[in-house]
């Protein structure tokens, strides 16, 4: 997940904290559950219970990190 400048639509849920508003798509949000914005070094970060699949082939990894496909 990511962040990106936008302005809320009719499909969209906002929620406001220490003076920065969020809009998160609702359907979004409903398969999101609960999410965490935090800010770093390096920008923000952004944790949900959501699972995204991972790029790749489907081929099999080791454990030296190398994968086939």
């Amino acid at each position: 997940m990511s962040l990106a400048l936008d302005e809320p639509k009719e499909s969209d849920e906002t929620f406001e904290t220490d003076g920065y508003l969020f809009v998160v798509d609702k359907e979004l949000s409903q398969q999101a559950g609960p999410m965490k914005v935090d800010m770093t070094y390096m920008g923000f970060t952004v944790q949900s219970g959501l699972v995204l699949g991972g790029g790749g082939c489907g081929g099999s990894c080791s454990s030296s990190s190398s994968c086939s496909c």
